[in-house]
């Protein structure tokens, strides 16, 4: 009989990560896993409640005996990254997520699976049902919409919690502990436009940039993956300027924290011109192909007939937008140079829309510097705002400074390296967006640090879980409960 996620050990944990698989919570759409949370808290008597931020908060005394611990908070979010391929008809509102076994990993059928951070909260939950753990008092902070805008704890008010120590349970390599990482804000960037029509005998094609990797924007923004809109935006501008293409529309990427794997733009052109823009698409697909080889083995540029759309931009207006495309930065701008191997400033071109009279761009920028912070936001509204288009900032989250004295992060390399010599820990600081930056500037004499078991590519449909590292993480947890400094 083929193995499935109920098989696996630690039971604790992968019973519960299964049941949340089974409850539908993509960013933004939270209500059904926020019942879940606090009925399966009810029905074990577990005091949990949902504060004013929509977080679900959860308390657990102490074991007898071990009341002298300092209160140790285990956070994680409770939403997900909504990312399918072109090929599923999964909807995140209403479908479970459909996982299997390959062979140390588990995934999920052409969607994310959800461990990034579903795999957090399936902790917590084990944690706080246990009646055998021994543990100190402690408290569960469950965050909406992380992926999103930060909003949960963005509105975490400052009597919620009474922790000092903060476990949050969203980092990615098992034996690995974060203790700082970027600060980050969307660039949204708007125009309105009034459509014209076609020109007479012109023809309309589908152009399409499939196949990429994607991936986490914060993460994987340093592997030098191909961003599936700024490939377009070389497509489109050489269409426009060899065979007198026109834009009418154009959809790429849908998420502002992941690297966009696909993208489709609608051009018209002249009739005549129909072979050779087929032969523009085939040698940018070579070009491509050829810059990203040993990276991008799956990127594809396709074009294809259509039916001629009713309206299309006006061609002033097209050059001043696709040659701001073209302009923006993407990608890693630095590294932080006294640690050069980490990231330290980046952008991610995640969402173009543009259709029906209006464009909407979304960049995210990334990092752990506030000058270069600003620096890069407004290197972004100076490229936009010279093409006519209107630029706003939103969702600013700060970085979080590392604390290299963090007690709490000397006991957990004590802890780990007692448990796994053969694998010695590392402290890093990491290019993510954490929310510790947030709860540590609501919380400032809190020792935060960050910690989990074994993902990779989170943010796409290749998020996979290594199943081993789940149940040295489990152990490593619920042996570092009991070793939690005294107060």
């Amino acid at each position: 009989m083929e193995k499935t996620i109920r098989d696996l050990a630690p039971q604790a944990m992968w019973h519960n990560f299964y049941l949340l698989t089974q409850v539908p919570r993509p960013s933004g759409h939270l209500e059904k896993v926020q019942q879940f949370l606090l009925d399966w808290a009810a029905e074990r008597g577990i005091e949990a409640f949902k504060d004013g931020g929509e977080n679900i908060v959860m308390r657990k005394p102490a074991t007898p005996g071990m009341e002298h611990l300092r209160t140790a908070v285990l956070q994680a979010h409770m939403d997900m990254v909504p990312q399918k391929t072109k090929e599923s008809t999964h909807n995140f509102e209403t479908d479970p997520i459909d996982t299997y076994i390959d062979g140390e990993w588990l995934k999920a059928k052409g969607t994310t699976l959800g461990s990034d951070d579903g795999i957090g909260v399936a902790a917590i939950m084990g944690v706080f049902e246990s009646k055998d753990l021994k543990h100190g008092p402690l408290e569960a902070l469950i965050t909406a919409d992380e992926e999103t805008c930060m909003y949960g704890v963005n509105h975490l008010a400052a009597d919620t919690l009474t922790g000092d120590i903060l476990l949050n349970i969203d980092n990615e390599t098992l034996g690995e502990f974060v203790i700082g990482s970027a600060g980050g804000v969307n660039i949204n960037v708007f125009m309105g436009y009034k459509e014209v029509e076609p020109e007479e005998g012109d023809v309309a094609v589908k152009i399409v940039v499939k196949g990429l990797k994607g991936g986490h924007s914060g993460l994987e923004i340093g592997l030098g993956r191909a961003n599936a809109n700024k490939l377009m935006a070389r497509v489109v501008r050489q269409a426009i300027q060899d065979d007198d293409a026109v834009l009418a529309s154009w959809v790429g990427g849908d998420m502002r924290n992941a690297i966009p794997s696909s993208a489709e733009a609608v051009v018209t052109i002249p009739e005549e011109n129909l072979s050779d823009i087929k032969e523009l698409v085939a040698y940018c697909q070579q070009v491509f192909r050829d810059e990203y080889a040993g990276i991008e083995e799956g990127l594809e540029v396709t074009v294809e007939s259509c039916e001629l759309p009713k309206g299309e931009m006006p061609q002033e207006i097209q050059d001043n937008v696709v040659n701001a495309l073209t302009a923006c930065h993407d990608g890693v701008l630095r590294h932080i140079p006294s640690i050069p191997t980490v990231v330290e400033t980046s952008s991610n071109l995640g969402i173009v829309n543009i259709r029906e009279g209006k464009v909407e761009i979304l960049v995210l920028a990334r990092s752990s510097n506030e000058t270069m912070m600003e620096y890069i936001q407004e290197r972004h509204e100076a490229c936009f705002s010279m093409a006519g288009m209107r630029v706003e900032y939103s969702g600013k989250y700060g970085a979080w400074q590392p604390n290299f004295q963090s007690p709490i992060t000397a006991k957990m390399v004590e802890v780990y390296n007692a448990m796994y010599p053969e694998t010695p820990a590392k402290v890093e600081v990491c290019h993510a967006g954490l929310e510790c930056s947030i709860i540590g500037g609501v919380y400032p004499k809190m020792d935060l640090v960050s910690f989990g078991p074994t993902l990779r590519s989170p943010h796409t449909p290749n998020e996979r879980c290594l199943i081993p590292s789940v149940e040295k993480f489990w152990n490593f947890l619920t042996r570092l409960l009991t070793e939690i400094p005294a107060k």
